[in-house]
């Protein structure tokens, strides 16, 4: 961004730490979903039920924290990015903030259904366990599939995009452009059946290119024209004040 006022710089700023947030979710939900509760390791529905009534009140924590909560940050990041892509390309900036934000949506949307239909078949269990393998059979796909859990393609089509968009502009460093070009096409490519391990490296990259983004992110100032105004304004109103302080001591 050429010229940034302070209400650009505090957006910015509020994308940065929204970066950062992903990040850290990020780190929070591999070791919990692979190793403590290893929900991708059950193969029927049965041990899926199983880990959900052993692990119900951190799996809820956790999809809120990753999902509904990651979602809501992901939307504040999305907007903050067309805030410093929309000055070199208004019309393409536009189309990745809404595919952004589409994403954003998708993973509020699969937090809540998952939190939701997990708070159902716990209740459900107590008094007809068979029912409840059958509403969960049910439940998980919509919810997983929201999550993309069938590839990454919100999530990767979006990184895509904004990170060309940087490059043609130079909006972001060009290191970061680039690695999120490779993030992006790993998470297009994720949705090609046999290569749905490409999710695992879209996540691993995309720590980075989170944390990256919120440091440049975090960073952003206001530019030097709007700072020697904002002290002029500040000038200017100290300066009736202390008129009048010599006109009351005269």
């Amino acid at each position: 961004m050429d010229t940034m006022t302070r209400d650009d710089a505090r957006r910015q700023k509020a994308g940065g730490v929204a970066a950062l947030y992903l990040a850290l979710a990020y780190l929070a939900a591999m070791p919990y979903f692979l190793l403590v509760v290893d929900y991708p390791g059950a193969t029927t529905a049965a041990e899926k039920v199983a880990l959900v009534l052993g692990n119900y009140a951190s799996m809820y924590a956790m999809y809120l924290v990753t999902y509904v909560v990651f979602g809501i940050a992901l939307g504040v990041l999305a907007l903050a990015l067309y805030d410093r892509l929309r000055g070199g390309a208004p019309s393409l900036a536009r189309v990745a903030t809404g595919v952004g934000l589409l994403w954003s949506v998708a993973l509020v949307a699969s937090g809540m259904v998952f939190n939701y239909g997990m708070t159902t078949i716990v209740s459900l269990a107590q008094t007809d366990r068979a029912q409840a393998l059958l509403v969960w059979q049910a439940i998980e796909p919509v919810a997983q599939g929201l999550g993309g859990a069938g590839g990454e393609l919100l999530g990767g089509l979006w990184v895509l995009l904004a990170s060309w968009i940087a490059l043609r502009i130079r909006a972001l460093p060009k290191a970061l452009g680039w690695l999120g070009i490779t993030v992006g096409s790993l998470g297009l490519v994720s949705v090609v059946p046999p290569l749905h391990d490409a999710a695992y490296a879209f996540g691993l990259l995309q720590i980075v290119w989170f944390v990256w983004v919120g440091v440049v992110l975090v960073r952003a100032k206001a530019s030097t024209a709007e700072a020697e105004q904002a002290s002029v304004g500040s000038a200017s109103q100290v300066e009736p004040t202390r008129g009048a302080a010599l006109g009351s001591a005269g």
